[in-house]
């Protein structure tokens, strides 16, 4: 899958399996509590990033800037919409056969 076909998904009834691609997609549809319980309780670096990016969105940059450095990431501070395309990008890349 693709980011636009990432992006096309929306527009379904169900988000895909993989917990961080998840929560971007409950956070791309309006809902931050679901996408943050997509991530909250997860330990890998992609779910650690995404989690970082939810509480960056939240306005709580000091729980973000945590989770960035659990993840392994610099806190981002360019526009939201242009780290969750990269965050998407790079799950995306991850995931492909």
């Amino acid at each position: 899958m693709d980011l636009n076909l990432f992006v096309f998904s929306l527009s379904a009834s169900e988000p895909p399996a993989l917990p961080p691609l998840r929560a971007l997609w409950f956070d791309a549809k309006g809902d931050w509590n679901a996408a943050h319980k997509c991530v909250d309780d997860k330990s890998d670096p992609q779910s650690m990033w995404v989690h970082a990016y939810l509480h960056r969105k939240e306005g709580d940059v000091s729980n973000a800037g945590y989770w960035y450095r659990r993840a392994g990431r610099e806190p981002q501070k360019g526009p939201l919409d242009q780290e969750w395309r990269e965050i998407a990008e790079a799950l995306l890349s991850q995931a492909a056969p």
